[in-house]
C-alpha cells in the first residue's frame, strides 16, 4: 500500500483494478496535476537569505525557478509526468494548466452567478488600500450566494467526487468557512494591486517566471524522503517540502522528518505547508504571511526541530 497519496499521480482515489488488485496499488497513469504552484516562494527566500544549497518539491518549477536566482537548487518529484513538466518549464515552455487548474477553472465559471462579474473583480484586484478592499470583500464579493456555492463546491461529498480520501484527510469540517476565513484574512492583510496570487486565483492568471538561473536547477525523480535519505549529512541549508504531509501516513512522515534532519546542515531550515488547521498558535506559522492565501499552515523552523507532525 502507498505511503503518501501522491505516489497515485492523480487526485482522484485509484479504482479497483479488473485483476482486482487492491485499492491503493497503481492501476491509472501519472496526470499533471499542477500547472502552477499556489506557493508564495517569498515565504522560502526570506527563510533561506542565508543558505547555500536548497532542496524543493519540484511540483509545477515555480518555487525552484525562484530559488535558484540565488542557490543552486535540487528540485524532487514522485511524479515523472510533474517533473517532465517543471523541467520543459524552466527551459522556456509554455504554461499549461494541470488538474488542479481545470478544477478551479469549473468553480470560477460558477463565479458570476454569485455577482462575481469579470470587472468587479478587476476592480477588487486593483486595489491598494487594505481597509477599502477589506469592506469591497465583505460588501461585494462575500456574498450569501458565493457562501453558499462554497459551502456546498467544498463540502466532504463533492469534495471525494475529485479527489481521494487521503487528500481530504487534512481538510477541517466544513471547509468552505474555514476558506473564506482564510481569504477574508488574506485581502485584509496583502495589498491585492501587489498581490499575482490573487490574480492567479481569481482570475486563473498565469504567473511567468524569468529561467534565466535554470541550469543551476538539478531534477530529481523519487519521492523526497528517499531522496534525502540518499544524501550526504548536512547537504542543504533549506529545505521546502511543499504541502507533502498531506495524504501522507504517519509513517512516512515520520521517515520524512528522519531524512530532513539527516540532510539538513546545522543551520538549515525547513519550510512545510498543509490545509490543515492548526492545533494550537505558533510563532513557526507563517500562514497569515503567504499571499496565495489557502494554507492553513506554513511552517517555518529549524530543520533540526522538524517531528513531521501536523501542527
Amino acid at each position: 500500500m502507498p505511503m503518501t497519496a501522491w505516489e497515485q499521480g492523480t487526485f482522484h482515489a485509484p479504482p479497483v483494478s479488473p485483476q482486482g488488485a487492491p485499492r491503493g496499488w497503481r492501476t491509472a497513469p501519472f496526470r499533471l496535476l499542477f500547472g502552477q504552484m499556489y506557493e508564495d516562494v517569498e515565504i522560502e527566500c526570506a527563510a533561506f537569505a542565508a543558505a547555500e544549497r536548497v532542496f524543493c518539491i519540484a511540483s509545477a518549477g515555480d518555487t525552484a525557478l525562484r530559488l535558484a536566482g540565488r542557490h543552486p537548487v535540487v528540485a524532487c518529484d514522485l511524479n515523472p509526468v510533474q517533473l517532465q513538466y517543471a523541467q520543459a518549464r524552466v527551459h522556456g515552455a509554455r504554461l499549461r494548466p494541470g488538474d488542479a487548474e481545470r478544477t478551479i477553472r469549473m468553480a470560477r465559471q460558477l463565479a458570476p452567478l454569485a455577482g462575481w462579474q469579470t470587472r468587479r473583480l478587476e476592480k477588487f484586484l486593483a486595489m491598494q488600500n487594505l481597509e477599502e478592499q477589506t469592506l469591497f470583500w465583505r460588501q461585494q464579493l462575500d456574498t450569501p450566494l458565493f457562501r453558499t456555492g462554497c459551502d456546498v463546491l467544498l463540502s466532504h461529498p463533492v469534495l471525494r467526487a475529485v479527489y481521494s480520501a487521503k487528500f481530504l484527510e487534512v481538510l477541517p469540517p466544513h471547509f468552505g468557512q474555514v476558506l473564506r476565513r482564510r481569504l477574508a484574512r488574506g485581502f485584509a492583510r496583502h495589498e491585492n494591486a501587489w498581490n499575482p496570487y490573487a490574480r492567479m486565483l481569481l482570475l486563473g492568471e498565469l504567473m511567468g517566471l524569468p529561467c534565466e538561473h535554470s541550469t543551476r536547477i538539478t531534477f530529481m525523480h523519487s519521492d523526497a524522503a528517499s531522496y534525502l535519505e540518499s544524501c550526504p549529512a548536512g547537504s542543504f541549508d533549506g529545505l521546502s517540502l511543499s504541502n507533502i504531509m498531506d495524504g501522507a501516513t504517519p509513517a512516512y512522515r515520520a521517515r520524512l522528518a528522519c531524512a530532513v534532519r539527516h540532510a539538513a546542515s546545522e543551520h538549515a531550515v525547513v519550510v512545510w505547508r498543509s490545509f490543515a488547521e492548526p492545533h494550537s498558535i505558533s510563532d513557526t506559522n507563517l500562514a497569515e504571511e503567504d499571499r496565495a492565501m489557502l494554507w492553513g499552515i506554513v511552517d517555518v523552523r529549524p530543520a533540526r526541530d522538524f517531528t513531521g507532525e501536523l501542527a
